[in-house]
């Protein structure tokens, strides 16, 4: 009987243990869970300001490329101009 107590007792205490370590693991698992939705929602905010650099970036090449144009143009006038007015007696 007294080894049927003791068994008892050490079970017992594998148990206390057991749900120690379980409260433990869903306190652990609480807190990645928190961790993983801040990461997401960091992730969510990066890939936003991302699209909108992006947009901006093109925006920026369209307006230095019309810019570019612009300076072309401006310089084969003058070249044009050059040409022109040095052929003229």
């Amino acid at each position: 009987m007294e080894e049927l107590r003791r068994r008892n007792e050490e079970l017992e205490r594998e148990l206390i243990k057991s749900l120690q370590r379980e409260e433990r693991m869903k306190m652990e698992l609480q807190t990645l869970c928190e961790r993983v939705r801040v990461a997401e929602e960091a992730e969510e905010r990066l890939c936003s300001q991302l699209g909108d650099l992006e947009a901006e970036t093109v925006d920026h090449a369209q307006e230095y490329r019309a810019n570019l144009v612009a300076l072309m143009e401006q310089l084969e006038a003058a070249h044009k101009f050059i040409e022109s007015a040095s052929f003229d007696p």
